[in-house]
């Protein structure tokens, strides 16, 4: 995919949604609709591109992570547990507690694999390297898969299955591990992406992997989606006009569009004139597909 050729794309402002931390998007193929959470807002919500309509339903808690589940339900990280939205009632059934430490750990980005397993990571900003990532399966069983994590945060597989990917944003790195399928297993940790060196103070939020296997990540306070090759070469980046893009995800009919959903949190009074459509949701017209979301219990 030529450089130039993510030069010349734009990024087209689809909701005016002005939340707070905006997060976590998610295409359903069925409804062809995205799902998304406003973290600080309590609030999942269901965007239609067709008309453009866009509701919510109040979880009554910091919501972070979605999953598509059986029947007209979401599976969603809660701070620290997690549950069952129904999306006919609005009720929420709690499925698992977890007793997370030290105080204010709460649970962050979160991704089923493509067996239907749920990988969820907590975060912990004010204590480093207390945070981990868990795997909750569809009997109810939960694993730890990683320990010694900051900010545990975008997370993806290659096409082929054979490598997951998953973000230390405080760190500035992307890791790459050996995947195994049928166990559900992680190995053989490496650095995939490092912006550790960058002379700008970014940091690497949530990913989304296409059909070449790219990894998309959204820059927070980068202004921008870059796009890195499997080998973890640099192949360009998408200008946003806002500061804080916080996680990509591909959608659409043949999931050649990739959305994008933003953060107003923590800016100044100028930052957000500057960026004044900050918590918005942005749409890309990808050069290449993504990959397909996959359901919890699949």
């Amino acid at each position: 995919m030529p450089t130039a050729t993510l030069a010349e794309l734009s990024a087209q402002n689809v909701l005016h949604a002005r939340a707070r931390l905006g997060e976590g998007p998610l295409w359903d193929d069925t409804k062809q609709a995205l799902y998304w959470v406003d973290i600080l807002n309590h609030r999942v919500h269901i965007f239609e591109p067709s008309s453009g309509d866009d509701c919510h339903w109040d979880v009554g808690d910091v919501g972070s992570a979605l999953a598509l589940m059986a029947g007209d339900r979401l599976l969603v990280a809660l701070g620290n547990r997690l549950g069952q939205l129904d999306l006919s009632s609005g009720t929420v059934e709690t499925l698992h507690t977890f007793d997370f430490e030290p105080p204010g750990t709460r649970f962050n980005d979160g991704k089923c694999d493509p067996q239907g397993r749920f990988w969820i990571g907590s975060m912990s900003p004010e204590h480093p390297g207390q945070a981990a990532l868990y795997r909750y399966d569809p009997d109810g069983s939960v694993h730890t898969m990683e320990t010694g994590l900051t900010i545990s945060n975008g997370l993806g597989w290659s096409p082929d299955g054979s490598t997951f990917y998953l973000t230390d944003s405080p760190q500035r790195q992307i890791y790459a591990y050996r995947f195994d399928g049928a166990t559900g297993e992680i190995s053989d940790r490496t650095v995939a992406i490092d912006l550790s060196d960058a002379d700008e103070a970014i940091e690497p939020d949530g990913l989304a992997i296409d059909t070449d296997g790219n990894i998309w990540t959204a820059l927070w306070d980068g202004g921008c989606v870059a796009c890195f090759s499997p080998t973890g070469e640099s192949l360009g980046r998408v200008t946003l006009p806002v500061p804080r893009p916080t996680c990509p995800s591909f959608g659409g009919p043949n999931h050649q569009t990739l959305y994008v959903t933003t953060a107003s949190v923590g800016l100044s009074q100028q930052e957000i004139q500057q960026g004044f459509y900050s918590g918005d949701l942005f749409a890309i017209a990808a050069p290449v597909p993504g990959l397909p979301t996959h359901r919890f219990g699949a």
